[in-house]
């Protein structure tokens, strides 16, 4: 994606204040999650819909977070820059909806302010389809009842983590600071149709593995699939139960594949273990299995439970990523649970843990690389709007794996703070 200017941004804005475009709430669009508190532990979003389509509408929306940072760090070589306390760059997005037609809406997203890009730079969009009356009145309803179609160049609906994840400035749906170790998130050219019916659920789709699109001197040739089957049923007034296993895999032929690598926007533990204030990833691991470098390419899987009772939430993460050439070898594998209690008048406090690990070898017989963080916290939302959260994180990396380099023996733990707001 290429970075929009902000004289162009404010123009396109505007532009859109001044039509005969009404603007609605997040109640007039269709199958859509809801940008704040109303929109915790929605997945997928729902085939029920209670919205009559009475024309085009426009929802201007937009994310704001903020941390104060109080993290400490070490390693064998005690050689680290010091890193104090203080706040981070805040972070920014600006989101634009539109409800097309009946049934057909789109979804933009522009980072106005990152730890990776600080000017305005498009994360992406999509088109969603849950009707195709813009075909044809009823034009295979009885399909589209259970069927979502989305195409266009945004996140791709790998696993469940990235439903819970910290997207720049968009933090309210994450109840801790950081996301996992292995991110599972990335932004591609993507088609995918997922089925619902009476909890089951199914996805499928493509994608070509590619974060930047390119087609000077293109090596890619091959695809990315990818897919899941779950199980997500409100039980009954008090326990909601949810299982979904997914998949990932490249084509022998692909070059590149971004899964654990494709945010653009930066990690939210800044300066931690690195000399380099450009390294905006710090605090996550990326396999890197691509083909160019390993001989390989990366399959994976992710799988997920999550149970409500009443305010008491289970979410857990089992994920593999291994190298595709047999003969090369290297895998690693993530483990993740967080236990949250939410309690007092709708649920507005919660507290929690959250414990995340990450093992394995880059190939076959290789050193062995181990990563473990530690989160406790809670948060507050003083509104559906504005949460706060606070939390004591722990990360430590172990193994020979990583001898000779900055994370032998490395560690860093702290407070952050973090306030955000999602309308």
């Amino acid at each position: 994606m290429k970075t929009l200017n902000p004289k162009s941004l404010i123009l396109v804005v505007l532009a859109m204040l001044t039509t005969t475009v009404l603007f609605a709430q997040q109640t007039g669009l269709q199958y859509f999650r809801s940008n704040n508190k109303d929109g915790l532990n929605v997945f997928e979003t729902s085939k029920e819909n209670d919205v009559e389509f009475d024309g085009l509408k426009v929802w201007v929306g937009g994310d704001f977070a903020l941390q104060f940072q109080g993290l400490s760090h070490t390693n064998a070589g005690d050689t680290l820059p010091d890193i104090g306390n203080n706040f981070n760059l805040p972070t920014a997005n600006l989101n634009l909806d539109v409800q097309l037609a009946d049934g057909l809406r789109m979804h933009l997203r522009t980072y106005l302010s990152s730890r990776h890009h600080t000017e305005a730079y498009v994360k992406g969009g999509y088109i969603q389809m849950d009707k195709l009356d813009f075909i044809k009145p009823g034009f295979l309803s009885g399909l589209m009842n259970y069927t979502t179609i989305r195409v266009g160049m945004d996140e791709f609906n790998y696993g469940d983590t990235h439903f819970r994840r910290s997207d720049n400035a968009r933090a309210i749906y994450n109840p801790f600071v950081g996301n996992y170790i292995m991110d599972a998130f990335s932004t591609e050219p993507f088609a995918e149709v997922t089925v619902q019916n009476n909890g089951l659920l199914a996805v499928v789709g493509i994608t070509n593995g590619r974060l930047n699109q390119n087609v000077l001197n293109n090596p890619d040739k091959g695809f990315v699939f990818f897919g899941k089957l779950g199980y997500d049923k409100q039980i009954n007034d008090d326990l909601r139960v949810r299982l979904t296993g997914s998949f990932l895999t490249v084509s022998d032929q692909s070059t590149r594949n971004d899964l654990y690598a494709g945010d653009r926007a930066g990690a939210r533990y800044y300066n931690v273990l690195t000399y380099s204030s450009s390294d905006f990833r710090t605090g996550r691991f990326n396999p890197g299995f691509n083909y160019a470098p390993v001989g390989g390419y990366i399959n994976s899987f992710q799988i997920t439970p999550f149970v409500k009772f009443q305010g008491l939430e289970f979410f857990g993460v089992f994920e593999n990523a291994s190298n595709g050439n047999d003969e090369v070898g290297g895998a690693y594998t993530q483990t993740g649970a967080e236990v949250i209690y939410r309690f007092g008048a709708e649920e507005n406090i919660y507290l929690g843990g959250r414990y995340n690990a990450v093992s394995g070898e880059d190939i076959d017989g290789a050193a062995t690389k181990k990563i473990n963080r530690l989160n406790i916290g809670g948060g507050w939302f003083l509104t559906k709007n504005v949460l706060a959260k606070l939390e004591y994180v722990k990360q430590a990396y172990d193994g020979d794996g990583w001898n000779g380099t900055d994370f032998q023996d490395g560690q860093f733990d702290g407070i952050v703070l973090e306030a955000t707001i999602g309308f």
